[in-house]
């Protein structure tokens, strides 16, 4: 990964300026990122972290770097000094990416010097939002239907780079393959894809188009039928084209349909590769599918075996931003943390003091109930019961039994070394499995959510008030 130095907004840089001119540099922070929840989202999928760690990594700044921050002529001297010997020697924990996770719950927290977790606020907030955002975008896609999906979404991304990460998070979030040939190269994604409209147009007919891909990939099959008229000629022409290839010893894989009536055209399509002999063959289906669209088509029992989605998974289409924020929770003051609190009119934007953790709490079988944000400091005895309320609704309460407690958050850096064994993009994905399926369905279904929920421990809670009552 190149170096991301500069990859701040210049007020980050000014606000260093003036933790060094007031003496203060050196004085530990706690920050924590997280998001509000404001948006489509009640729940997301963590990601973006293996992104962080390179970038802590690789994190410095380069001569050309302190030559371009000196032309702007708002620095002096002694401050470039202090970046061009810069180093994190910080403490950072995460949640591992894969884990679904819900507003206002710590995604990561950074516990440096000031001048050090100031500056890589921004950065660390590009690489978490972003991919958290695709991620949870192809969670909720994949709990929308029981077909398999495909990231599609490369040539509508906004950029390379949002193209290339954006396929590494959909991966993490359920679709693994992609049709992004550098994404496959660089994270060994699966890589998907047949022929294009203009692959049938350029041949004198659509029959042709079909008999010459099937010569050149007589066992990866799959046409592309709604060129012409889907129904009248795109399948019948694929069923000769199969008839040929079985003949031959070959197994077709399937057709796909990019346009019309999807719902109408699979089910007839379907009838039509059946009565053919052709029903071990799979209907693949894209155009500008999000939710909503998969949720009506199950609804219409579509007979769509695989889909492609392209723009709305890679721009996140309706919900184009995850609001993920970077707040301050505490700061070192006489050799220990005081925690404090940004208090607001917008009672969203009201953040959770102190040193905090994530507490998962789950049932005898391994069944998700209830998250806690905890203080560092809070322990759990499971041999007890554990009772919770409702942060707002106090009222509210639930009391746990039979039940075990997981701390969600892992060590990533400590004293600026990295202590976390970085798992393989496969491994995340394995363990994003495991976590949706520890999840009861009603929890992660896009229409009607059910609240999950997600509590304040006793001793947050207390401290919460006392800051805002005390308005410090």
């Amino acid at each position: 990964m190149q170096n991301y130095a500069l990859l701040t907004d210049l007020y980050q840089l000014t606000m260093m300026n003036g933790y060094l001119k007031s003496g203060v540099a050196q004085k530990k922070a706690v920050f924590d990122v997280f998001y509000r929840g404001t948006g489509n989202f009640s729940y997301a999928m963590a990601a973006g972290l293996e992104q962080v760690i390179d970038y802590i990594t690789n994190l410095k700044f380069t001569n050309e770097d302190i030559e371009y921050l000196r032309s702007l002529k708002i620095f002096d001297e002694t401050f470039l000094k202090e970046l061009k010997d810069f180093k994190f020697t910080g403490d950072i924990k995460a949640l591992p990416e894969g884990t679904i996770c819900f507003p206002y719950e710590p995604i990561l927290t950074v516990t440096a010097p000031i001048f050090q977790a100031q500056l890589i606020e921004t950065a660390v907030l590009t690489f978490i939002n972003h991919q958290t955002l695709i991620a949870t975008k192809a969670l909720r896609l994949c709990q929308s239907t029981k077909s398999k999906i495909l990231e599609f979404g490369l040539r509508r991304a906004q950029g390379a780079d949002a193209g290339i990460y954006g396929a590494r998070a959909a991966y993490i979030g359920g679709c693994r393959a992609t049709s992004n040939v550098l994404a496959g190269k660089m994270f060994d994604i699966p890589v998907k894809g047949t022929h294009a409209h203009s692959w049938i147009m350029s041949f004198p007919d659509e029959l042709t188009a079909f008999r010459k891909y099937a010569e050149l990939y007589p066992d990866s099959c799959l046409l592309l039928v709604d060129t012409y008229d889907t129904l009248k000629s795109g399948v019948p022409n694929a069923i000769k084209v199969f008839d040929e290839l079985k003949a031959k010893g070959h197994r077709p894989v399937g057709i796909r349909i990019d346009s019309g009536d999807l719902a109408y055209l699979s089910k007839m399509a379907r009838k039509m590769l059946d009565e053919a002999g052709h029903s071990d063959v799979v209907i693949f289906a894209s155009g500008d599918i999000d939710e909503d669209i998969l949720l009506a088509l199950h609804a219409q029992d579509a007979k769509i075996d695989v889909y492609g989605i392209g723009t709305r998974l890679i721009t996140s289409y309706n919900n184009p931003s995850l609001g993920g924020v970077y707040k301050l929770a505490a700061i070192e003051e006489d050799g220990a943390f005081r925690p404090k609190i940004k208090i607001s009119n917008t009672h969203e934007k009201t953040t959770n003091p102190g040193l905090k953790k994530v507490i998962r709490i789950y049932d005898k079988s391994g069944m998700s109930q209830a998250d806690l944000i905890c203080l560092e400091k809070d322990k759990f005895d499971e041999s007890k019961p554990l009772t919770i309320f409702h942060p707002e609704y106090t009222w509210k309460k639930t009391t746990f039994y039979d039940y075990k407690v997981k701390n969600l958050m892992v060590d990533v850096f400590k004293g600026g070394e990295l202590v976390y064994n970085i798992p393989t993009l496969e491994e995340i994905a394995r363990y994003a499995d495991e976590c949706v399926a520890s999840f009861y369905p009603e929890y992660l279904r896009v229409v009607n959510t059910q609240e999950y929920k997600v509590d304040l421990s006793d001793s947050l809670f207390a401290l919460k008030n006392k800051l805002l009552n005390n308005q410090v």
